[in-house]
């Protein structure tokens, strides 16, 4: 292993880092490396540090920055899903009479509910197509802050699309569920 020494002198006011490599635990040995460093250089000031600290400073600003993203899109996931349940609560309410007019006329509870839930799959998969092919510029603008993703990784699209679309059932359920066990002579008698 080739190794060269620079004098301190032929780099004036550049920090020295000595890395030890030990068995042991590094802070053991910090007095004993300090004890060295002052007997070769007396007023040479000595801070030591783990490599796990010197790293985890390194990535601290992209680690918070991702913290952040990941809250922010935890709250967009949360109102995205009540603003389906949001919606289809309102197009059911809206379509009472519909539905009731529908099961009079000998429609079953299931295809309501079928029908119901299909029309927000349609909507969220719509909401889905449209995001997917917005990101893919975007991603541009997040590039440096992945750590070994790529920025088009189709499984994170799939995992994402995945999640929304399984929140987005979740939330239509319990309006196409409402709908499903409305009694058709009470529907058709509300305004």
């Amino acid at each position: 292993q080739q190794t060269i020494f620079i004098p301190n002198t032929q780099r004036p006011g550049g920090a020295v880092n000595i890395f030890v490599r030990t068995p042991q635990d590094p802070l053991a040995l910090a007095s004993s490396v300090g004890s060295i460093v002052h007997a070769m250089e007396p007023e040479a000031p000595v801070s030591i540090r783990t490599l796990d600290e010197v790293v985890g400073r390194t990535i601290a600003r992209p680690r918070a920055i991702s913290l952040l993203v990941s809250v922010f899109a935890l709250v967009a996931l949360v109102l995205a899903a009540v603003g389906v349940y949001g919606v289809i609560a309102y197009s059911v309410k809206e379509r009472t009479q519909e539905i009731g007019v529908r099961m009079a006329l000998g429609a079953s509870s299931a295809s309501v509910f079928r029908m119901v839930l299909g029309q927000a799959l349609r909507l969220v998969l719509i909401g889905i197509a449209t995001g997917l092919v917005a990101s893919a510029p975007l991603t541009r603008l997040l590039a440096g802050l992945l750590f070994e993703v790529g920025p088009l990784d189709p499984a994170t699209f799939t995992a994402t699309s995945a999640a929304l679309l399984t929140i987005a059932t979740v939330a239509a359920y319990i309006p196409a569920r409402r709908s499903m066990r409305m009694a058709p002579v009470d529907a058709l008698r509300r305004d």
